[in-house]
C-alpha cells in the first residue's frame, strides 16, 4: 500500500512539472510568439516594465484677499452703495489661517445683507456637510463649473424678504454665502471664474 502511494505522489509530481514547461498563453488567449525578438537574444533584458503614468496633479488654489477683485463689473455694480466689510458686523477680510470673509451690509438696514466665506475645506469634510445639507436640509446640490453646488432660499421669519444660502466646492476650496434680501444675478458664478478660471 506504500508503493502505492508513493507511486501517486510521483505522478502527481511529474504532472506538475510539466504543466510549468507548458507555453504559457497571453491574457487574450493568444500564444506568445515562438520567435524571440532581438531583446531576448542579446543578452540580459534591459527593457524597462512599464510604470504607471502619474496621476495629474492640479495646482492648489491660493485663497483670494480682496472681496471686490473675486466680482465681475455687473455684480459690482449690483452691489453699488452697499458697505463692504463695516466694522458693526465683526471681523471680516482675510483671517490668520488665510480665510476670506465679505460681507456686504448697511449696518442701519433691518435685514439685507449678503456674508460670503471663502475657505480652504478637504474634500471628505466637503462633501460629508453638502450631503448633509441635502439630506437634512432640503437644499439642492448639482455639479456645474467642475464643482458641486449647493442652495437653498427661504421666507425671512421676520420681515417679508427672502434668505437663503449657497455653497460651491471645487479642489479644497469652500465658497459658502449667506444672504437676506441680497442676493446679486451672478454673484457666485463670478467667485467661481475668478477663482477657477
Amino acid at each position: 500500500m506504500n508503493v502505492r502511494l508513493a507511486g501517486a505522489a510521483a505522478a502527481l509530481a511529474l504532472i506538475a512539472a510539466l504543466a510549468a514547461c507548458a507555453p504559457q498563453t497571453g491574457g487574450d488567449g493568444a500564444e506568445p510568439s515562438s520567435s524571440p525578438d532581438a531583446s531576448e537574444t542579446d543578452g540580459p533584458d534591459t527593457t524597462e516594465s512599464p510604470s504607471p503614468s502619474p496621476t495629474p496633479s492640479v495646482a492648489p488654489i491660493a485663497l483670494p484677499s480682496d472681496c471686490r477683485a473675486i466680482l465681475s463689473d455687473d455684480v459690482l455694480a449690483q452691489l453699488d452703495g452697499i458697505p463692504l466689510n463695516d466694522a458693526a458686523f465683526g471681523p471680516s477680510g482675510v483671517g490668520s489661517d488665510g480665510t476670506l470673509t465679505c460681507i456686504w451690509g448697511d449696518p442701519g438696514a433691518d435685514t439685507t445683507g449678503l456674508t460670503t466665506t471663502i475657505s480652504k475645506m478637504n474634500r471628505g469634510p466637503a462633501l460629508d456637510m453638502l450631503n448633509a445639507l441635502a439630506d437634512d436640509e432640503g437644499f439642492s446640490c448639482f455639479t456645474p463649473d467642475g464643482g458641486t453646488r449647493c442652495e437653498k432660499t427661504w421666507p425671512n421669519a421676520q420681515y417679508p424678504v427672502t434668505d437663503g444660502r449657497t455653497l460651491f466646492w471645487r479642489q479644497d476650496v469652500l465658497i459658502d454665502t449667506r444672504y437676506s434680501n441680497l442676493a446679486p444675478t451672478g454673484y457666485t458664478s463670478a467667485i467661481v471664474a475668478s477663482l477657477f478660471d
